[in-house]
């Protein structure tokens, strides 16, 4: 779907197109909010790309209820995946799309303050548009839409080079970023399996023209979407999560690698990686063993690995009903 009203020329020639990446997943209880505060968003000249990632419940018809009727100045696109893409491969997909020079991270389960785009783009312009990437403070949503405290990830304007990313990796909430369409044309898409986005996105802002932090709460973080923390019922569950991360994991290790190789710094990235790829590869490995024989042989000559974790991954990957009593524990407690 396509509904515009074109800028005049004069309002183009003085701000930049922005565009808005708004992505969902079986979300059909919140996206309409989701796409509603982008709608009602006061900065023009503004695209919306507005995407399903193949959900299997009614999300594209709640996304396509929501836009039904707008007649205001955005451009919106609606569309859907005919397959499961996962958050990287999906915003890559729109990112590549989209035509504006800032590119707005949004999730189907949250809402954009309507001057989200407005401040982030002045403030953008007030740094020269140096900064590839620009964060800002979210205000934490709870179930009902109310609004409570304030969240205020790290202030990215602290790191200046790779070894500043390299001592700390920040803490970061993807859905309140906002990228320059050169930074991503820049390093191109993220692989398929990286879950860690915001990470991504924001090394290579580091070592690219930079990454900053606009501290005002211009997004509302739903509490317990599909970024909350996971509650298991089962051990299968919680194991199945275990190695769903591992691979996450050993994608993101392989994304950073090539993005520090265009970057110049392939060497010094292969020294900071080398012991979580060691810790990753050894988990697949323990999975991927075929009986205790061959764990314990790993086990003995993973040197490089902390023994909790090698003793930890035994449990598991052999004997994970141990942890069926913790889980239990766990739910009584929160039945209290």
């Amino acid at each position: 779907m396509n509904n515009s009203v074109q800028p005049s020329p004069s309002a183009v020639a003085a701000k930049p197109l922005a565009s808005v990446l708004l992505i969902a997943y079986n979300q059909e209880t919140l996206v309409g909010d989701a796409v509603r505060s982008v709608l009602a968003q006061t900065y023009e000249p503004l695209e919306l790309i507005i995407s399903d990632d193949a959900s299997s419940d009614g999300t594209f018809a709640a996304i396509e209820a929501a836009v039904r009727g707008y007649n205001g100045p955005h451009k919106v696109i609606t569309r859907r995946n005919t397959s499961n893409e996962g958050i990287s491969a999906h915003l890559s997909r729109l990112a590549g799309m989209a035509r504006g020079e800032l590119l707005f991270v949004a999730a189907g389960d949250d809402m954009s303050a309507p001057n989200r785009c407005e401040r982030v783009v002045e403030y953008w312009l007030a740094q020269d548009r140096r900064p590839d990437l620009i964060a800002t403070d979210l205000a934490d949503m709870d179930e009902t839409g109310a609004v409570h405290e304030r969240m205020e990830p790290t202030d990215l304007g602290t790191y200046r080079s790779f070894d500043d990313w390299a001592a700390e990796r920040p803490w970061l909430v993807g859905a309140a970023h906002t990228w320059t369409r050169r930074l991503f044309e820049r390093f191109g898409p993220m692989m398929p399996g990286t879950a860690a986005e915001d990470q991504v996105m924001t090394f290579r802002a580091i070592v690219s023209g930079g990454a900053l932090s606009l501290r005002e709460p211009l997004v509302w973080y739903r509490r317990g979407g599909l970024s909350g923390k996971r509650r298991y019922r089962t051990v299968a569950e919680l194991v199945g999560r275990l190695r769903q991360g591992n691979g996450f994991a050993l994608v993101e290790v392989k994304q950073l690698q090539h993005d520090a190789e265009i970057a110049g710094l392939g060497d010094r990235m292969r020294a900071v990686l080398a012991p979580k790829l060691a810790r990753e590869q050894f988990i697949h490995s323990m999975f991927s063993a075929r009986g205790i024989g061959e764990r314990l042989t790993l086990i003995a000559a993973s040197h490089n690995v902390k023994l909790g974790l090698r003793i930890r991954m035994l449990l598991y990957s052999t004997f994970p009903g141990v942890y069926a009593p913790t889980l239990w524990i766990k739910r009584l407690r929160r039945a209290r």
